[in-house]
């Protein structure tokens, strides 16, 4: 009976980190869309798009990818090294955790 409580509670948890991970997507998401739109839609005055637009687009959505996965991969970098000083000072204060 736990065991299914258990599994219940596990199948909950990943849907709710599911939907974080999908409202954290659509936030960026729009944030790229409001962005971009703001700084490369010009013209109102009719409806195609014209060309210096959608190369602005372009440019503007690239750029955004790159430093979102840049800032998303410094922070990694960051994340293990500050694991790696933490294991090494419980090293060397001769405590392992979990020990």
């Amino acid at each position: 009976m736990a065991t299914m409580d258990m599994s219940s509670m596990s199948e909950q948890i990943q849907a709710e980190v599911q939907v974080k991970q999908f409202r954290d997507f659509l936030v960026q998401y729009n944030k790229l869309s409001e962005s971009c739109f703001n700084d490369c839609v010009w013209d109102f005055t009719s409806r195609s798009i014209r060309n210096n637009e959608e190369n602005c687009v372009q440019n503007c959505v690239e750029k955004y990818t790159k430093v979102t996965q840049r800032i998303s991969e410094r922070f990694q970098e960051l994340q293990m090294m500050m694991n790696e000083n933490v294991l090494a000072a419980t090293q060397k204060l001769g405590k392992l955790p979990g020990v």
